[in-house]
């Protein structure tokens, strides 16, 4: 079984991002870069599927600037098998995205595509939906449990009231929550074989998606601070606190 796993490249979740100073968006000009710990999890999936013996080859997709390739490099030193870099300047849209996996699942044909079910820069949680209805496949999101039988695949979502089950034939669509797994790290060993694996690069034009955009940044601004707390000597003035708040 083939399975493709869309990843992003955004600034590490360690760092404390800047604005920019025309406050057009956030400063990535010397910040620290890493996969969307999300698609961290849909790869370390992967790849337990196919130790498992269920999946014969990972592929990982990106989309953005050059580089994206050192993004997809470190999937594969996780232990994916190649990659796809479609290669834009741009900053699509969640849509443009959905379209271009959708483009790229039409020539690679994978049984399961796995994606993170957000990514922590634009928290949209789109693209996994929008793909999912292009190509016509079903999906499951915020998949906390996966298992692959029978060509089919159950998952264990959680949703408000609990945990949901499903069971989808294969192909699908699914994006994955926290509690799945945890991601292993990338050995000296196998950062040195992720070199010779290949990255295949394309453009939009090759995929017939074009970057349109159907939404406008006015400004970008920092929350305000957060009011220092107040140490209260009783429950009694906690209510009456409360209460005034209210």
């Amino acid at each position: 079984m083939k399975i493709l796993v869309g990843i992003k490249r955004v600034v590490d979740y360690n760092v404390k991002i800047r604005l920019k100073a025309d406050k057009s968006g956030v400063d990535t000009s010397a910040a620290k870069m890493s996969i969307n710990p999300f698609d961290e999890i849909a790869i370390e999936e992967a790849i337990r599927l196919k130790e498992q013996g269920i999946a014969t080859e990972i592929i990982l997709v990106s989309v953005g600037p050059q580089m994206t390739q050192e993004t997809i490099r470190h999937g594969l030193a996780l232990g994916a098998d190649r990659g796809i870099h479609v290669n834009t300047d741009e900053s699509p849209e969640p849509l443009t995205i959905a379209k271009i996996l959708k483009a790229v699942s039409e020539i690679e044909r994978p049984q399961l595509i796995l994606l993170g079910k957000q990514a922590i820069d634009n928290d949209c949680n789109q693209v996994a939906q929008m793909m999912s209805a292009l190509l016509g496949w079903p999906q499951s999101t915020f998949v906390s449990k996966l298992k692959i039988a029978n060509n089919h695949c159950q998952t264990t979502r959680e949703v408000d009231g609990g945990l949901e089950t499903l069971s989808l034939p294969l192909p699908a669509v699914v994006s994955v929550d926290l509690r799945l797994n945890t991601p292993r790290y990338a050995t000296l060993p196998n950062i040195m074989k992720a070199k010779q694996k290949p990255i295949h690069v394309l453009t939009l034009a090759d995929l017939n998606v074009e970057a349109k955009s159907h939404t406008k940044i006015l400004n970008v601004s920092e929350p305000p601070p957060r009011k220092s707390g107040v140490k209260v000597a009783s429950v009694q003035e906690l209510i009456s606190i409360i209460e005034k708040g209210m």
